[in-house]
């Protein structure tokens, strides 16, 4: 966030007449935020300016004094004040009478007896005031008439402060002189670039012979400089400054460092000050860091440097991390009275990865991280050595010392038929000519008159192509100004799947199962951990190396959400997800298989809508211990919601394949006919130690599309039929590799039309069962097919017409299936 002094961009825009609230509502639609308007010192209106009449020892407190002032048309009241610098009768000082309310205290000022003494105010120190966290004495005026308001005296000093969320890609507004050329852009008004001046005392050597400058990566460094000034006494700032400084959230410290940061305030470019004297061998060095080389910053922390950090240092180490922190080795001090000044541009990339390295996140690195404008640097070096000559009385070196490569900005241009199509609306373009140049860029016809050829502005990094002037072009005018107008489109039938998906959901949420929102982007870490295959898409600035690739599977997202409930203590978790996953391109793939962009460009991968959950932990139980979910819960829920979307009832084959994340003894797909849904099973051991699962887990996969091609489900009602059945039990030894679903659907296929279903309701191994087959018992129910369709004309079944298809369902058990009859 930047704080915006209200008193301190008047300044910059003299002809600004909009009100505080105004200024926030316009920044705002310009794109700067104003998250919040705080009035700083208002009550500075009750403070008086008093004189010193009278200093008299306190009858019973050796360390008070009873202080006379004259606040005015002859009006003398009684102060008990312990300040030390009370200045002789004559003097000023500021009074806060009773009834004032100070900063920082709850109540207004009350009478109060201090050793049997009435005090009827009190004299103020910087603390009182709002200016400093801490002071040693009262403030002393050097001016004011007794009776005057302290705020008269200090017109500046009461403000309005606007707190400004500031985005990455706008560095310019990190700085007063940034923010008062966005105003007067806004606002149509003309801005006052401040001037450097003159040094008042210079001196006659050049800054060249009292130091050196070697800058061994460009890259990291394009620009330093480095001024010296001498002779500097260090004291406090004026209060002007310091008063505006503690406005704006900056602690005062000293001259030399008040300066430093007034600077940054005022441009957004961070410096720093250097004790010349501590910079061994007169001479700076601007080279990266070796391999665990120790440097004690400002904080008081040694810190082990890194090959990749980047380092100002002098003739024999270290003496700043460039663009975050200076050295304790080289800071201002109470004797220091030569100071170097260092004004420089780094790169951004490489100041970001050191703050975040080293856990150093500054005010410098703040703006550096985002970008300065290096086109400035000059001016800024030059304004520090004039403000020191002027507040800490020292003599300016002749010129400066730069070391620098070419830094050059973008060239575009600005169509006028671009500008209206993009924008959807008219725009005269002398007016976007008008906009940019109060913006700062360079601006000059080209061609017929309807087009610009614009150059980019070193303070704005984040405009480098005609997409970008537009919107600055936009934004300036307001984009209340863009009419909101209905597309011409024709409706045309989703493509999609998106009401099977709303099904979908609707129905796992009906059998227990809750939705778990993940992430697309995963780690390839995760990716191998669960089996999955190996991400395509691969993000260029990822935010982490956690969501660094685009998924392949949706199960690293619902797996560690099972982790984290794990890690919380819940154990029963139900959790589906449905989303895309981001495979290689199949060149057999149909279209209504993946989700493809208009221009269908080779290197997109196919997009699968897919469904995924886990089951885990205990089943519901009641009066019995609970017991652990297995594959028939993953069964279970898979084949409901695919017959309750489609009307289909699917079957479950052994895995062809052996994939890697399910047990190979539990692995099963899923299929409808020839169509393959998906599969389903019990996470394999090894991905479970991987993510560090203890108990049962069970995954289900289902591909959408494949889902979307088997229909939609048509209800369909029958009466409840009135005629009986006839059941048939069969018991059948078979070998182990026959599954239960081919039993069924071979007898189902041998019983006929009469046969309404057939259930397995019993299995057996061991004993007299051969070992490699157990025993299944299933029951086969008859009923007449009329019975439910046209129950008039239905008969009862008679035991010759159900003993006929019996024999053939034990016919078709023997042939078929090469199973065995049990007596």
């Amino acid at each position: 966030r930047m704080r915006l002094s209200y008193n301190w961009l008047r300044e910059l825009v003299p002809g600004l007449q909009a009100s505080p609230e105004e200024l926030a509502t316009r920044l705002t639609s310009g794109g700067l935020e104003v998250e919040s308007i705080k009035p700083f010192a208002a009550g500075l209106d009750q403070l008086l300016v008093a004189e010193v009449r009278r200093i008299e020892p306190h009858p019973e407190r050796k360390n008070l004094r009873l202080v006379t002032v004259n606040r005015g048309s002859g009006h003398e009241q009684r102060v008990v004040c312990g300040a030390a610098n009370v200045p002789a009768p004559g003097g000023r000082v500021v009074l806060a009478p009773l009834g004032a309310k100070l900063s920082g205290a709850p109540e207004p000022l009350e009478p109060r007896e201090i050793g049997g003494v009435l005090s009827e105010g009190m004299l103020c120190s910087e603390t009182e005031l709002g200016l400093a966290e801490a002071s040693e004495g009262i403030l002393v005026l050097s001016e004011g008439t007794a009776g005057a308001s302290f705020a008269s005296v200090f017109p500046g000093a009461s403000d309005v402060i606007l707190e400004i969320g500031v985005t990455p890609n706008r560095p310019d507004a990190l700085g007063h002189v940034g923010l008062a050329r966005e105003a007067s852009a806004l606002f149509d008004l003309p801005f006052q670039m401040p001037e450097a001046g003159t040094p008042q005392r210079e001196l006659s050597q050049e800054a060249s012979e009292l130091v050196s400058v070697d800058v061994q990566d460009f890259e990291r460094c394009p620009h330093y400089a480095a001024a010296v000034v001498t002779g500097v006494r260090i004291g406090p700032s004026p209060a002007w400054m310091r008063w505006r400084l503690a406005a704006l959230g900056i602690r005062p410290i000293s001259n030399v460092v008040d300066i430093t940061n007034w600077l940054l305030l005022e441009f957004g470019q961070p410096m720093h000050a250097f004790d010349l004297a501590q910079v061994r061998g007169q001479r700076i060095v601007v080279r990266r860091a070796r391999e665990g080389e120790p440097f004690a910053t400002l904080d008081g922390v040694t810190r082990s440097l890194d090959p990749d950090d980047l380092v100002i240092g002098d003739a024999e180490g270290p003496s700043a991390l460039a663009g975050i922190m200076g050295g304790l080795n080289s800071e201002i001090r109470d004797t220091t009275d030569r100071v170097l000044l260092e004004c420089a541009y780094f790169q951004t990339r490489g100041v970001r990865r050191a703050a975040r390295r080293h856990g150093l996140h500054t005010e410098s690195s703040f703006r550096f991280e985002r970008g300065v404008d290096w086109a400035r640097v000059p001016l800024v070096l030059e304004r520090a050595k004039v403000l020191l000559t002027e507040l800490a009385g020292g003599s300016a070196a002749r010129g400066a010392v730069h070391a620098k490569t070419a830094l050059e900005v973008p060239v575009m241009r600005l169509r006028s038929r671009r500008l209206d199509a993009l924008l959807g609306v008219p725009v005269p373009f002398q007016e976007a000519e008008s906009i940019l140049q109060r913006l700062g860029f360079g601006v000059a016809r080209a061609g017929a008159g309807d087009e610009l050829e614009v150059k980019g502005a070193s303070h704005r990094p984040d405009v480098a192509r005609e997409a970008d002037l537009i919107e600055e072009v936009a934004r300036v005018r307001g984009l209340d100004q863009i009419p909101t107008v209905l597309p011409a489109i024709q409706p045309q039938t989703p493509r999609n799947t998106g009401k099977l998906e709303r099904a979908l959901a609707r129905e796992a949420a009906s059998l227990g199962l809750s939705e778990a929102v993940t992430y697309a982007f995963v780690s390839p870490r995760e990716l191998e951990a669960v089996g999955a295959p190996p991400a395509v898409v691969t993000l260029k600035s990822p935010l982490s190396e956690e969501r660094s690739v685009m998924r392949t599977s949706l199960l690293p997202g619902l797996l560690e959400a099972l982790a984290r409930a794990r890690r919380r203590g819940e154990r029963a978790v139900r959790l589906f997800s449905i989303g895309s996953r981001y495979l290689a391109r199949q060149s057999d793939a149909s279209a209504t298989d993946r989700v493809r962009s208009a221009s269908d460009p080779a290197w997109l991968p196919d997009e699968l809508r897919s469904f995924a959950a886990v089951l885990a932990g205990p089943r519901p139980a009641y009066l019995r211990k609970p017991e652990e979910v297995d594959l028939y819960d993953a069964k279970g829920v898979a084949l409901e919601l695919i017959e309750r979307l489609s009307g289909v009832t699917p079957e479950l084959r052994p895995a062809t394949t052996n994939p890697t994340h399910l047990h190979p003894r539990g692995a099963a797909e899923i299929w409808a006919g020839e169509l393959r849904l998906g599969s389903l099973g019990p996470l394999h051991p090894e991905v479970k130690g991987r993510l560090e699962l203890d108990g049962a887990a069970l995954v289900i996969e289902i591909d959408l599309a494949a889902l979307q091609r088997l229909g939609k489900r048509t209800p369909s009602f029958r009466p409840i039929p009135r005629l009986p059945a006839v059941t048939r039990d069969i018991s059948l030894t078979v070998s182990e590799a026959v599954t239960v679903g081919e039993v069924v659907r071979v007898l189902r296929e041998a019983a006929g039309k009469l046969c309404e279903s057939v259930e397995l309701f019993d299995q057996f191994r061991g004993g007299p069962v051969p070992a490699g087959q157990r025993s299944l018992a299933l029951r086969l129910v008859y009923r007449d097919p009329l019975a439910a369709l046209e129950p008039e004309r239905a008969r009862t079944l008679t035991d010759k017409e159900v003993d006929a298809c019996h024999a053939g369902v034990v016919r078709a058990a023997s042939e078929r299936l090469g199973g065995t009859q049990r007596a």
